[in-house]
């Protein structure tokens, strides 16, 4: 076993440090020593694009919108769920250009290369203001920039998280459109923010690696009422 490698470091705006790292074939994205992602537990980044993509349910020609392209499985399940030969398309707001600069070396290969699908928008910005940009835009919205709505990696994304944030998302959706929300643990007031902010709300238990093992994490939905005067 080859000892632990830093490929690359990178500051963040609240002054901290986010890392990629890599072990022998295990990559692992950190911020300030806290693990965010590896490529041996990303089951339940998988689950928050199949969850949405089951509540949406059947759409011609879905317009998705991914907030945080972390290691690419997200992407990847979105690209392999879009139906064929259609206007399908994908936004993908990463708030690092290094996490963009990362997929499309090092770590391209563990989701076969999502961003090189010409339906891929990739947005290095901030994903709310993607949002508040675009009203009625998005079929479907999966949002995975933090641990949860407590757990941030900046502190600015605080904001995706709250009233005003939830009001903006609910905007960004489509009549019947769905959000996605990862986090690593519960949050029942987040829960009923969403439900106050006008979108039906499911939460769903899943387990970190595809073998159905490892930690349990929580994905929040959220759906738009198809007849929403809102």
């Amino acid at each position: 076993m080859r000892k632990t490698q830093i490929l690359d470091s990178v500051p963040t705006p609240d002054g901290g440090e986010l890392v990629l790292t890599q072990r022998d074939d295990l990559f692992t994205i950190r911020v300030d020593g806290v693990d965010l992602m590896s490529n041996r537990a990303h089951g339940s980044e998988e689950e928050l694009a199949r969850l949405g993509f089951a509540v949406l349910g059947p759409c011609s020609a879905p317009r998705v919108l991914i907030g945080g392209l972390g290691m690419g499985f997200t992407l990847r399940v979105v690209l392999d769920q879009l139906p064929p030969g259609t206007g399908a398309a994908v936004v993908v707001a990463e708030l690092f250009p290094a996490v963009v600069g990362w997929n499309r070396t090092w770590l391209g290969p563990l989701a076969r290369h999502p961003l090189d699908d010409p339906r891929v928008r990739m947005v290095e910005g901030d994903v709310g203001a993607v949002l508040a940009a675009s009203p009625e835009a998005f079929d479907l919205v999966l949002l995975d920039v933090d641990n949860g709505p407590h757990a941030l990696v900046i502190g600015s994304n605080r904001h995706l998280y709250s009233r005003h944030g939830i009001q903006t998302l609910h905007t960004a959706l489509r009549p019947g459109g769905v959000a996605a929300v990862w986090s690593a643990g519960h949050d029942v007031q987040f829960a009923d923010r969403l439900h106050r902010g006008g979108l039906e709300v499911e939460v769903h238990q899943v387990r970190a690696r595809a073998d159905g093992k490892g930690d349990r994490h929580v994905i929040f939905l959220g759906q738009k009422r198809s007849d929403d005067p809102r």
